[in-house]
């Protein structure tokens, strides 16, 4: 059975605390949005004509928080946070450019309880930002080199500002501003049981014009950034596979407070870790830990995945 598209947000919802440097450069940090960081793997790109369900069940705990050039903030700072995302895409038999079009809606769930040694607390929960992707191309099997290839080209995808959002509060679900997220995604089978897997995102933000009055300014705006999802696994059983997944991530421009660059500011992180996928004939099960390494601007801890898909395949 084909599998249809998948998408998730995990890392869009880890990341929702205001990252202060200390005392030298408080509320002066411009996070990125939470983003996919290692929400995908094993046998992304495989896809066909039907409807994909998909729940995503994510801890995440980071016991350090990162300044530039992966310095960490001295004293005991403490970033955990569960989210829970529910997801339904589609892919119907009309195609475009060859590949068969659909679209996707997530909704994510989200609690962060944040203690860190620079007077940042809280603990929000409630619902996060919508993730809409409109315009979805899956393509059938290919070849090259006469290996088997699946691709997938999110044209565009939206994370529109429906999550709570308070000015005057530290720590926010909702980020209060529009991000455009584009993404492809592959799967390259190297034999008929050795696959690798790899999503590539690029991330631009708009201005958030409501920022909190610490920054006194009208306007912030976060800036751009690349990153991407890796993985590779192997069949051990029809039902059964194992491998290794990973991401990265890395800002390539500078966020902005009003008019004003914020130099030594851009965010970065790497991690990797085993994964297991099991098949219950009735569902897929996804299980993955990632451990990061590398964080700067950021918290940098463990991250798991628990990922239960359905696909309703089209005949």
């Amino acid at each position: 059975m084909m599998r249809v598209c998948i998408q998730s947000c995990l890392a869009r919802l880890l990341f929702l605390v205001l990252l202060l440097l200390g005392p030298r450069a408080r509320a002066q940090q411009v996070q990125l949005p939470p983003l996919d960081l290692g929400a995908t793997s094993f046998l992304d790109g495989v896809g066909g004509p039907g409807i994909f369900i998909q729940e995503i069940l994510a801890p995440y705990h980071a016991g350090q928080i990162n300044g530039p050039n992966s310095a960490q903030i001295p004293g005991a700072n403490s970033v955990n946070s569960f989210a829970a995302i529910t997801e339904f895409a589609f892919t119907t038999r009309t195609k475009f450019l060859g590949a068969w079009y659909g679209g996707e809606i997530l909704l994510p769930l989200v609690h962060v309880d944040v203690d860190t040694s620079f007077g940042v607390r809280g603990a929000p929960n409630g619902a996060g930002d919508l993730i809409f992707s409109p315009l979805l191309l899956q393509w059938p099997e290919h070849k090259v080199f006469g290996k088997p290839i699946f691709q997938r080209l999110h044209v565009v995808e939206l994370i529109v500002p429906t999550g709570s959002y308070h000015r005057d509060t530290a720590i926010n679900i909702g980020n209060n501003l529009l991000s455009v997220n584009p993404q492809y995604a592959f799967t390259l089978f190297l034999t008929p049981n050795l696959e690798t897997t790899a999503r590539l995102h690029y991330l631009w933000n708009s201005k958030d014009g409501s920022p909190a009055p610490a920054f006194n300014a009208s306007s912030i705006q976060p800036g751009q950034a690349v990153h991407f999802n890796a993985s590779v696994s192997y069949k051990l059983h029809p039902r059964f596979r194992a491998g290794v997944a990973g991401y990265y991530l890395k800002q390539i421009t500078d966020s902005r407070i009003g008019s004003r660059s914020l130099p030594d500011s851009r965010e970065k992180v790497g991690a990797i870790g085993p994964g297991l996928l099991f098949n219950t004939r009735i569902v897929d099960i996804f299980l993955h830990a990632f451990f990061e390494t590398g964080a700067e601007n950021r918290p940098q801890g463990t991250r798991v995945v628990i990922r239960i898909a359905k696909v309703f395949a089209r005949n």
